[in-house]
């Protein structure tokens, strides 16, 4: 049987639509079809290639992971700069410093997550997929960024160029900084020299040898019960998420796993939480802060809130409080998980663009780093500047006034309520604090709540007396897992529409120009949270106030913790470690 297809577009390649064709009729008819683009028009796909907008992304944590994954390849010339060559689950960190997950079981290889269609579809992606859709990947500190220039200066560890420095310098039309942040010692003497951090893989199995160390430490014969007692207290400076997951994990380990293997030693272990707030958890609800100090309280483990470390030398650690002043007391091992602060790089941005008094970089709603031109920043090294509504007030209530009256009606508010709402969430999130439904309801309530809806018109004044309090619900997102991620999947989806959305914007109005914005603003839309609590107990806390506490809530965490492993592979590793500690126990080498 003769069979003609047209298998090339007009303009002399083959297009994605063809190539499936001659698939589909090659595997009917049990033959086999070979394709080489290269063959044709190799010049204008090149020409194409080179016309693409450079992009440069900085970092493969949860922020660029999701950017990565969620990015049209086939849009932009992509290089990916990052000092890992693979992506980590860090809310399971914790679970590898005790050996309950294994380290490898919560890494993914970025060129994996990168190329993830191709492993995935092998020969179905070669007859799909358009040529120029590679990206590149180099690992390689970036330790300058020019933001004039639009250069990115990188510096690899693993390798040398000519001179010997192994500094190389990337150009770049929109850079995307995903960098993430450092440990925040607060300036704290003996922090850097003698404590172990949580956020990396590597501080996971720093600390899973130490813990072996120190109970391998004070079994040997010579040592007094002093001696040993100072190997085996354990000390966790920070009661956030981070170290309470810690402590519940360490002393799950010593409780089921080290106990029996260390008999002799098993009544000396101490485990130390120092908090310098009233209460740990504080950025969970109150209820899950009281039940967590008092499942610690029951499990032996000593929880110290209102103290602050003020040194650490090698052998102790010296805190301060205010109702006991100073005090002293020595330590096998301790663990840091205090806060997180700004990377070099990114202090050296911020000094260049005029940000140098602030915290982390600042973006717009858009995630647009202020004052730059194609840099965008997500995750932790930035943080979003909510537009006030006051500060758009009279553009506001000129935009409303359509006939120029002078007074704005119920009407003329609610036909841009929505496009209000979309450029500043806080008004939804205050209506909802107070139980409105309306605004016309937040409008009455101002004028006194005895005016009919219908009639009721208000000046530039009343307006501003209306929403004065609607910028009290902005908020600065957390430093989470959770926000990167959304970030980098918002920022994706904007740069794959960036050509529809020219000429078919998708935004709110614009209040000073005409048309709209290009893009809705990003906007966090929280899940909820977690925090085991050992004893096979965690702590829920999910929307709608709902709070989940016990043992339920812990088969939830197995649940959504899987689900969101960044692959199969991933999730298969992980459930299985975990099937293998409830059978067989955590592993003790010290490896």
């Amino acid at each position: 049987m003769r069979m003609r297809l047209s298998a090339y577009s007009f303009d002399g390649a083959a297009s994605p639509f063809s190539r499936l064709v001659l698939a589909l009729a090659a595997a009917a008819s049990g033959g086999i079809v070979a394709y080489a683009g290269s063959k044709f028009d190799n010049t204008a796909e090149q020409t194409q290639v080179a016309q693409k907008k450079k992009m440069v992304v900085l970092g493969t944590g949860w922020a660029g992971t999701a950017f990565l994954k969620n990015l049209d390849y086939s849009l932009y010339d992509v290089k990916v700069i990052s000092p890992r060559n693979y992506f980590t689950f860090t809310p399971l960190l914790p679970s590898v410093t005790c050996g309950t997950v294994e380290p490898r079981s919560i890494v993914e290889p970025i060129r994996k997550i990168i190329g993830k269609n191709k492993l995935l579809f092998n020969w179905f992606f070669i007859l799909l997929s358009q040529k120029g859709e590679e990206i590149d990947y180099w690992e390689a500190d970036c330790y300058k960024i020019n933001t004039v220039g639009k250069k990115v200066l990188c510096r690899s560890k693993i390798g040398t160029n000519l001179d010997g420095t192994g500094e190389f310098v990337v150009d770049y039309d929109y850079l995307v900084i995903a960098v993430g942040a450092q440990v925040n010692t607060f300036n704290t003497p003996g922090v850097m020299e003698h404590c172990h951090f949580l956020k990396e893989i590597e501080d996971a199995r720093r600390i899973r040898r130490s813990v072996i160390d120190c109970f391998e430490k004070a079994s040997l014969p010579y040592l007094d019960e002093e001696e040993r007692k100072k190997n085996l207290h354990f000390v966790i400076v920070g009661g956030g998420p981070t170290g309470v997951e810690f402590a519940a994990e360490l002393h799950d380990f010593v409780a089921e796993d080290l106990t029996k293997l260390y008999p002799a030693i098993q009544d000396l272990v101490k485990i130390s939480v120092i908090q310098s707030g009233e209460h740990i958890l504080t950025m969970f609800d109150q209820r899950i802060a009281e039940f967590a100090e008092a499942k610690f309280q029951r499990d032996g483990i000593d929880v110290r809130t209102g103290y602050r470390v003020v040194k650490i030398s090698d052998n102790s650690i010296t805190m301060k409080c205010k109702s006991t002043g100073e005090t002293s007391e020595p330590y096998g091992m301790a663990v840091w998980s205090a806060g997180v602060g700004t990377r070099p790089v990114i202090v050296d941005v911020m000094k260049q663009i005029g940000q140098e008094n602030r915290r982390v970089l600042t973006t717009d709603e858009w995630l647009r780093v202020c004052g730059c031109d194609g840099i965008y920043a997500i995750g932790d090294c930035a943080t979003i500047s909510q537009r006030k509504v006051m500060e758009d007030i009279s553009a506001i209530f000129k935009f409303a006034d359509k006939d120029n009256s002078g007074t704005l009606t119920v009407k003329e508010i609610q036909d841009i309520f929505e496009d209000l709402c979309i450029r500043y969430p806080q008004l939804e999130l205050y209506l909802k604090s107070k139980h409105m439904s309306d605004i016309a309801d937040l409008i009455r309530d101002a004028k006194g709540g005895d005016v009919e809806k219908g009639s009721m018109q208000l000046d530039i004044d009343e307006l501003k007396i209306a929403l004065a309090h609607v910028d009290s619900q902005v908020k600065s997102l957390p430093a989470t897992a959770q926000v990167a991620a959304q970030q980098g999947q918002y920022l994706a989806q904007c740069f794959n529409s960036m050509r529809d959305c020219e000429e078919h914007p998708t935004g709110p109005l614009r209040l000073r120009d005409s048309g709209r914005h290009r893009f809705r603003p990003f906007q966090y839309k929280h899940f909820g949270q977690f925090a085991p609590l050992g004893g096979e107990q965690a702590a829920a806390e999910l929307p709608g106030d709902w709070i989940s506490i016990g043992h339920g809530s812990q088969w939830l965490w197995y649940s959504v913790y899987a689900s969101k492993q960044v692959s199969w592979r991933t999730r298969v590793l992980v459930i299985s470690d975990w099937l293998r500690r409830f059978i067989f126990g955590r592993d003790t080498s010290c490896i």
